[in-house]
């Protein structure tokens, strides 16, 4: 990671302890604690490696909500969209063009397993707001996905800050250890956040749209934690 990049990563810990503190002074609780709980050394964002109350696994289990899309790349687009000043639409080929990364980073599920040392490639979230060109008003963004939820008849979607979405390693990943990303894991392109809970990075992404208001998603109106942070144990309900 370059200079800037690193600074925003080191800066993990601050911004939890900020948050905590803004919610224990809105009267809404904060993390037990402010110091992030877990095992091992240190990772890149200065947590310990395994968040607590997860396990490390060898093999990537599949979760889903029972709809697995079948998108061939010849059909596949990603949708920007929302407050910003260049909205576009990405076709296959034009997302292959853009600046692709190489990065290893650990995956980390509510459901108290994690994975790690994958290796991804994919395109950086902060290059595409990089040409979309968010404006000043823009502070969340809302993740739509390609599968449709249960009992409902709308896609999955899930929320983040625009500055959690911005960390360098937040990817929109097609290869995983080589290979073309699996379908059932979300290919040909899911969105990655290494720092996040899991959920938060959605699969069969096709549609990025950058809002001034937070807007909660499948998991987070049903009772999962709006901010998913790991090693707050920060799974449901709480914020």
């Amino acid at each position: 990671m370059g200079d800037d990049a690193g600074r925003r990563a080191r800066s993990l810990i601050e911004r939890k302890q900020a948050f905590a503190a803004r919610q224990a002074a809105r009267g809404k609780g904060a993390f037990d604690g402010l110091a992030p709980m877990g095992s091992g050394p240190p990772n890149r964002h200065g947590m310990p490696r395994l968040p607590v109350g997860q396990r490390e696994v060898k093999s990537w289990p599949v979760l889903d909500l029972g709809d697995t899309p079948d998108i061939p790349t010849e059909r596949w687009q990603l949708e920007i969209d929302g407050l910003c000043e260049a909205p576009r639409t990405y076709s296959w080929e034009e997302f292959m063009a853009l600046p692709q990364t190489l990065d290893v980073s650990d995956f980390h599920c509510v459901t108290t397993w994690s994975r790690l040392d994958n290796h991804w490639i994919g395109v950086r979230f902060a290059a595409l707001a990089e040409r979309a060109r968010p404006l000043a008003d823009a502070r969340f963004v809302l993740i739509e996905a390609s599968d449709i939820a249960p009992g409902t008849q709308t896609p999955y979607t899930t929320n983040l800050p625009l500055e959690e979405a911005m960390l360098p390693d937040v990817l929109l990943v097609h290869t995983w250890e080589g290979k073309p990303l699996p379908r059932e894991h979300g290919g040909p392109v899911r969105m990655i956040t290494p720092q996040l809970y899991s959920w938060k990075g959605a699969k069969w992404i096709r549609r990025i749209t950058f809002s001034a208001a937070d807007q909660p998603g499948f998991w987070e109106v049903r009772g999962y934690s709006n901010t998913a942070y790991p090693w707050f144990d920060d799974r449901y309900g709480r914020r």
